[in-house]
């Protein structure tokens, strides 16, 4: 089991080296922004259409998959309201951070069911489990970049975002552990939590992160979307 967990650990991590590289582009110009909050965009929406849904959908029932979708969309729709209350303003930076912390608590989100995904493919076969690790740690790459551009806007220093993406990272073991648990007692419990993370980046995506990249600049935007959807699906292909 430790090891199955340390390897759910490592591709939780994916998601600080995504933070890492966009902390490195340093200061940045619109449209380095609107390519990555567009690549953002196409990453989130290839994920939650070719992975979560699909997945929810041979886990349970259409019923199920459709109570989970709408159950995260308005969660997020919720905390999105709390987050401008609790951070009142219309300026860039708390625009940018509003955006940021919901785009962690929507990967946070994905990540639960990930977990409980490497679970799965271990219960399954030995080699499914590292496999499926290593597609969730490449995935988490990514994820780790759209979280961290929009902090990084706002102002957030470095330590803090890794610090964020470093919490984050934890949710995937989490997952595993608690699919060795309950996964083999009901599979509902995971078909439900993927349509949760879908609705719940559906709602980022195109509440937060698309108006955001072409406000910077649409055409750098469409190409960060298109570079991004294309980027996840040729993981898929891969894995």
């Amino acid at each position: 089991m430790i090891i199955i967990l340390l390897q759910a650990l490592t591709a939780g991590l994916s998601t600080c080296l995504g933070a890492a590289v966009t902390i490195l582009f340093g200061p940045m110009k619109e449209w380095v922004l609107a390519v990555l909050l567009g690549f953002a965009s196409g990453v989130m929406m290839a994920v939650a259409m070719m992975d979560l849904l699909p997945t929810s959908m041979a886990y349970g029932s259409p019923g199920t998959c459709l109570l989970g979708f709408a159950g995260g969309f308005l969660l997020v729709t919720g905390v999105d309201f709390l987050l401008t209350k609790l951070m009142p303003g219309h300026h860039a930076s708390q625009v940018y951070l509003r955006m940021g912390y919901l785009i962690a608590l929507g990967i946070a989100l994905h990540d639960l069911p990930e977990g409980i995904a490497i679970a799965a493919g271990y219960s399954a076969s030995a080699q499914l489990g590292p496999v499926l690790a290593m597609a969730i740690g490449l995935h988490n790459i990514p994820e780790g970049m759209a979280t961290a551009a929009p902090l990084r806007v706002a102002g957030m220093g470095s330590k803090r975002i890794i610090g964020i993406n470093a919490l984050i990272s934890l949710i995937t073991p989490l997952g595993t552990l608690l699919g060795l648990c309950i996964l083999q007692v009901s599979p509902t419990i995971n078909a439900l939590l993927l349509a949760l993370a879908a609705g719940a980046m559906i709602f980022i995506v195109f509440e937060k992160l698309v108006p955001a990249s072409l406000g910077n600049h649409s055409i750098f935007a469409l190409f960060g979307m298109i570079v991004g959807f294309w980027f996840m699906f040729r993981i898929n292909l891969l894995f």
